[in-house]
């Protein structure tokens, strides 16, 4: 059975750091992208960052310099570190897994930002 499943999402105040992770199973995890996208209240998916298969990271204007992407493919996990966050950060963060074939979403876990 494949299963994503993020976890690390809490309440931090402006200016803190929070990582989240994603906790994969069931497939060939090294082998997929990684994404992380977010959804804002009453907003909509909001694409954050990506880790390719070989590694390579990507990020949106609105978190580069803040966040850090990174996996472990030994204990099949995907990271989000988190720094310097803004109120409007606030979202709850879901892991997406991609190949050419197939697609997988995890739960999401709720990141507030609040003082």
């Amino acid at each position: 059975e494949v299963q994503l499943v993020e976890s690390g999402g809490g309440m931090v105040q402006p200016g803190g750091s929070l990582r989240v992770s994603c906790a994969a199973s069931g497939f060939a995890f090294s082998a997929y992208g990684m994404i992380w996208v977010r959804q804002a209240p009453g907003k909509g998916l909001e694409w954050v960052s990506g880790i390719g298969a070989g590694g390579g990271t990507y990020y949106a204007d609105s978190v580069k310099g803040r966040f850090t992407i990174s996996r472990d493919n030994v204990k099949n996990t995907l990271y989000l570190q988190m720094s310097n966050l803004r109120l409007e950060d606030t979202a709850v963060y879901y892991c997406n897994a991609i190949s050419d074939y197939d697609t997988f979403w995890g739960q999401g876990t709720q990141v507030t930002v609040s003082s």
